[in-house]
């Protein structure tokens, strides 16, 4: 059983800690050491906020810096694309990912998601485009989902993109700031992960569909800010993870139609101290394959399938914004986290991670740029 910290005991744990956000580590939780078997080599420079990347089938990459800038980064070269639509660069707001799609070769469409200002109301909320590249500039441009409606606060954006197998883009909408609102109500947006056909039409097969009033695009819901998630091929599933509050930050394997809990249950509390429920599970809400006691602030996440890295094959690479390593996290045949090791510890607030098509692992770096990952 998985017990709940009282404030109490953060309080003491975060007396003896000299301020740092530290709690109880939990029952399920892994120690984590520093791992000194990698460096890094700087392949883009003089990043501020590379959100997203994804590698073109010649081998440069489209980079989007969330202040609203999209970047090819080609034989050496940093060149902005023009074109972009009108976004909102505000708060946890921004230009957010980017994919090219899983036929790029014949179709052509790049993905992104965003924060859109279109709308009635004032502020902005998650959208998903797709759009073609033709020379420096983004054409065919085609808005595929924009959740509604817009607001003013600053959070909780999301937001990552995913190809499964199936012909399915998937991709993830934070709750806005409106925890008690929007992530157990599926007649709203936000707070969901959202399953289309690669044309923006809604699979007929999606949990959602015909269901009064529902917001038909949804996979799953329940969610409280996901930026990390990826298709697992050696699952066949979609895992995601989210950002808890103070403590709790989730790895979740995403179910059709699953509600995921947030905010009715949670592992962590509020930023003042104070409890968000005293639950930590509840039938009918899915737990999650593992949790973070205290919470990284993870952004990022890939599966390393490739053999340029031997001891990661097979594991999690997650970004650690609030202590600036990159996180690996080693599972067994249960998929239970059974290791957990920092690598390029103070590199930096690593916002985003992604295996290459030659295989190796790049990572997003605020301030830094883009790194590659080297086995010393």
């Amino acid at each position: 059983m998985k017990n709940y910290i009282s404030v109490l005991t953060f309080l003491l744990v975060s007396l003896s800690s000299c301020g740092q956000d530290q709690q109880e580590v939990k029952e399920n939780d892994v120690p984590i050491t520093v791992s000194e078997a990698y460096t890094y080599e700087t392949v883009v420079p003089d990043l501020i906020n590379p959100w997203g990347m994804s590698f073109l089938p010649d081998g440069s990459i489209l980079i989007t810096e969330k202040e609203g800038k999209l970047i090819h980064f080609k034989a050496g070269e940093k060149t902005e694309i023009s074109g972009l639509p009108e976004l909102s660069n505000r708060g946890q707001g921004g230009l957010l990912d980017v994919q090219i799609a899983p036929d790029y070769q014949e179709s052509g469409w790049i993905y992104i998601t965003y924060s859109s200002t279109e709308g009635e109301e004032k502020g902005a909320n998650t959208a998903l485009m797709r759009a073609k590249l033709s020379g420096n500039q983004l054409t065919n441009q085609e808005v595929l989902y924009k959740a509604s409606p817009n607001t003013t606060k600053g959070q909780h954006f999301g937001s990552r993109i995913v190809f499964d197998k199936n012909g399915h883009v998937f991709f993830t909408a934070g709750e806005r700031g409106e925890r008690d609102i929007n992530p157990q109500d599926i007649t709203r947006d936000n707070g969901k992960v959202y399953r289309l056909n690669l044309d923006g039409s809604i699979p007929q097969d999606n949990p959602f569909v015909g269901v009064k009033d529902a917001k038909e695009a949804i996979w799953s819901y329940g969610h409280r800010n996901p930026q990390g998630m990826i298709y697992n091929e050696n699952t066949n599933e979609i895992w995601v993870h989210e950002h808890g509050p103070r403590g709790g930050d989730e790895i979740n394997v995403i179910k059709e139609g699953a509600n995921y809990g947030w905010p009715v249950i949670t592992y962590g509390i509020n930023y003042s101290g104070t409890p968000i429920t005293d639950e930590t599970q509840k039938q009918g809400m899915e737990q999650p394959l593992y949790y973070w006691v205290p919470s990284i602030a993870p952004s990022g996440f890939a599966l390393v399938t490739g053999d340029s890295y031997p001891d990661l094959k097979g594991n999690l690479l997650v970004g650690s914004l609030k202590f600036v390593y990159l996180e690996a996290l080693y599972l067994n045949s249960n998929n239970e986290v059974v290791k957990r090791e920092k690598l390029l510890d103070g590199i930096g607030r690593v916002r985003n991670v992604v295996q290459g098509p030659d295989g190796m692992i790049y990572a997003g770096v605020e301030g830094v740029g883009i790194v590659k990952l080297i086995k010393k």
